[in-house]
């Protein structure tokens, strides 16, 4: 083939390269627009993992790296908040950094002897016949490249420019650690990350909000006037040395905003994007680079495959993409939430120093709890103590991991951190719950839960979402209720909520096995809503109420507040969330009313705090109420956004809520909600520290490493799991008996198969260890 790179960094070079050598035979030219010495960066950082894949696919320059690569295994968290300064080391990091421009003089190098031909300080412009010559042109030409832009249609170019400002700085302060460094000003806090990549070099990125970046006038500075002042911030860290700018060919400040750059596709015609003009990393995970070289092995490989057409690449793009985009997905979700915790430091820094270093730590979830342990056991185990001696009110010597801390709301304690998520069953007749009830709560506070919650319990039979809906409308129901409480209490430490809802728009269907969303053939009710709103097109359309019918429902909440108290439940929590009666009002998508109970954030959200405020006046004061809410509707702009679900918060903590569980969407159709692991943690990570009100996450958490480190990073204050509890009602004694937990919530009738449990467990973890 005869190819055209046009970009001579790492991702052309070594693309240049890989192809040569699965076949010395292609004619490939490199177009830089740059002389051959510049470059505008400082360090390049990789890990261990992408070394070996370098020395897989060419181990001439990996050899020639490696015996150029700066090493660490530390990080070092300085805070110096203007009262004082703390100082902080995690070990077993393993990280390794090499300067950008000798990386790039080797790749040069290793391209000139394989035969690559290249061409410095040539401007290629998108339309010029100069590439008409050419099978393939590879546009490796970076986060700005030309070639992109050209076709932005036909890649789908997706650019979302981040929030923060950052400048990239180098010193010769010597750093024998990955150093993360903020320091409050006059102004606002400022940070810094540095890390080592030669002997005498060490890259320095500050970077700050758009309001300090303002406030200092550093748009307006020179960049000499730019690192002085740099300088005097960081001064206690920067041992006397000075910061050094290699932006000389900016005019002006060099600070910018970084663009997260998503192709929905990577080629058109004969031109093929790669690395940073595919797609782009946050700096602050260190990835850009490492993707770049990572696409350049896997396009040279599959356009080296035998009997390859030209005129039929697809395939081979195809699949090129589909396997890089997994990686890129990964890394840049992993970006998204690294990017979102700088974004929002004034969260965290108002935690303890230790926990806050954990947050920073396990910000990107790539590293997680156990992740930690094995990484720097010794200062994880202080973490846990720290977090068992404040839960716990004294000092604790054992052992007790994140999801086993106690937790308290108002005179309720509950054993653990584990919640059973509210999950409707559609199992009641009448709304009367039955044996299938007190078998399927009670089986999950056998199995160690630390509070149950019922599936949405409805005010009143028109409030259901199905005829298989359990109900409190009744002084006939306050009995069935009565048992399982009471069987749940037998355990010790077990808890139970009620949650109560009303259905709404989304009400009179069928079981969900037989149609979710549908309604019933036969037997429908009438709906009411906060507007004449259908939720699906098959839907009812409701009736929006009025004054007189809102008054009603709330007097049948506060009526079923009250059976809940004969019932014995320990807390209640009010539904409004997920599209049913209460989210309607709270969400854009369904409220059109013109009253005094629509548009306005404050006025959607005036009817669920009468109704919130109402049954919390019937509800015992020594008992907690809590309220779900849907922090995002998955509509942008439309919806409700997180940014407004903090609102919502702050209002119903005002209210007297004592907790927040943060769900999101099933609010409209229209909704596009973005899934993964955790998907919805930041949510109430978000709520938990701006509002500063304790939380439930719930979304997606499956693993016990999830549990733990959402509750030990402050994520959130308990961790609600649903499916996990379908298939295993014992999910939490067995988390317990993963992490060899000795005051495991076991029955005493179970605790023979427990110590049983326990030692299958660790036997398996030895043979999968090998021991």
């Amino acid at each position: 083939m005869k190819i055209a790179c046009v970009g001579g960094g790492p991702a052309g070079l070594y693309f240049a390269i890989s192809m040569k050598l699965r076949n010395p035979e292609h004619q490939i030219t490199v177009l830089e627009r740059n002389r051959a010495g510049d470059t505008f960066g400082w360090g390049v950082v990789f890990s261990d993992q992408t070394m070996e894949r370098l020395s897989e696919n060419d181990p001439v320059s990996a050899r020639v790296m490696v015996n150029e690569l700066a090493h660490w295994d530390d990080i070092d968290v300085h805070i110096d908040d203007g009262e004082r300064k703390t100082g902080m080391t995690s070990s077993g990091h393993g990280f390794i950094g090499i300067g950008r421009k000798r990386l790039l003089s080797i790749l040069q190098d290793r391209a000139s002897d394989l035969g690559v031909d290249l061409q410095f300080e040539v401007e290629v412009e998108p339309d010029s016949d100069f590439l008409a010559g050419y099978d393939l042109v590879i546009a490796a030409d970076g986060l700005n490249s030309k070639l992109r832009r050209r076709y932005d249609e036909s890649f789908e170019t997706d650019i979302d420019v981040k929030r923060n400002k950052f400048v990239w700085l180098g010193t010769h302060q010597r750093f024998d650690a990955f150093n993360f460094i903020f320091v409050n000003t006059e102004h606002g806090w400022i940070w810094a990350h540095a890390y080592q990549f030669d002997k005498d070099t060490a890259t320095f990125i500050v970077e700050t909000t758009p309001e300090v970046f303002e406030a200092f006038g550093f748009g307006e500075m020179s960049q000499e006037e730019c690192c002085r002042l740099c300088e005097t911030i960081f001064a206690d860290h920067l041992g006397g040395h000075g910061l050094m700018t290699n932006a000389g060919h900016i005019r002006g400040s060099a600070w910018i905003n970084f663009p997260r750059i998503i192709c929905r596709k990577w080629s058109h015609e004969n031109i093929i994007l790669l690395g940073d003009a595919a797609h782009t990393a946050h700096f602050s995970i260190g990835s850009g680079t490492k993707l770049a070289l990572e696409d350049a092995i896997k396009l040279a490989e599959v356009l080296n495959r035998p009997n390859i057409d030209l005129t039929r690449l697809d395939a081979s793009l195809e699949e090129y993409q589909e396997e890089r985009q997994l990686e890129v997905v990964k890394l840049q979700n992993a970006a998204r939430n690294s990017t979102e915790w700088f974004e929002h430091l004034d969260r965290y820094l108002k935690m303890d120093p230790m926990q806050f270093t954990y947050t920073l730590l396990t910000r990107s979830q790539r590293v997680s709890h156990e992740n930690l342990r094995e990484r720097d056991p010794a200062w994880l185990a202080k973490l846990e103590k720290m977090l068992a001696a404040s839960a716990f009110g004294h000092p604790v010597e054992e052992k007790v991991p994140p999801m086993f801390l106690p937790f308290k709301l108002r005179e309720m304690t509950m054993r653990n951190r584990i919640v059973m998520s509210p999950m409707a069953m559609y199992s009641a007749v009448d709304g009367m719950p039955d044996d299938f009830h007190l078998v399927h709560y009670g089986a999950r506070a056998l199995g160690g839960a630390g509070l149950i919650v019922t599936e949405m319990t409805c005010a009143s039979p028109e409030g259901r979402i199905t005829p298989g809906c359990t109900g409190l409308w009744s002084d006939v129901q306050i009995a069935p209720w009565r048992r399982i409480t009471d069987f749940i209490h037998r355990t010790p430490g077990a808890r139970i909520c009620l949650q109560i809802g009303h259905a709404g728009s989304k009400g009179s269907t069928r079981v969900a096995w037989e149609g979710i969303d549908k309604p019933l053939d036969g037997g429908n009710w009438p709906l009411v809503a906060p507007s004449n709103v259908a939720y699906t097109p098959e839907s009812q359309v409701p009736v929006a109420l009025d004054k007189a019918a809102m008054d009603q429902i709330k007097h049948e909440f506060v009526s079923a507040t009250v059976r809940a108290e004969a019932a014995g439940f320990d807390m209640i929590e009010l539904h409004c969330g997920h599209g049913y009666l209460l989210s309607g009002f709270i969400s854009p998508t369904q409220n059109r009313r013109t009253d005094d109970y629509g548009g306005s954030l404050e006025n959607r959200l005036r009817y669920p705090l009468e109704i919130f405020r109402a049954m919390r006046s019937v509800w015992h004061r020594d008992k907690p109420m809590s309220v779900r809410i849907s922090a995002h509707d998955w509509v942008d702009e439309d919806g409700v956004t997180p940014d407004e679900a903090v609102e919502i918060a702050r209002a119903f903590k005002d209210a007297g809520v004592d907790l927040v569980d943060v769900s999101s969407g099933q609010v409209t159709k229209s909704e596009k909600p973005v899934y993964g692991r955790m998907f919805q943690t930041p949510f109430s990570d978000q709520i938990r520290n701006e509002v500063d009100i304790p939380t439930i996450a719930v979304g997606n958490i499956f693993e016990v490493d999830h549990v733990n480190s959402i509750i030990a990073a402050g994520r959130a204050d308990l961790c609600a799991l649903a499916r996990p509890h379908q298939m295993d009602p014992n999910w939490t004694i067995h988390a317990a008996a993963m992490q060899d937990y000795k005051d495991a919530p076991v029955p005493d009738q179970y605790k023979s198969g427990y110590f049983q449990l326990t030692l299958q467990t660790q036997r398996a973890a030895q043979m999968a260890a090998g021991k």
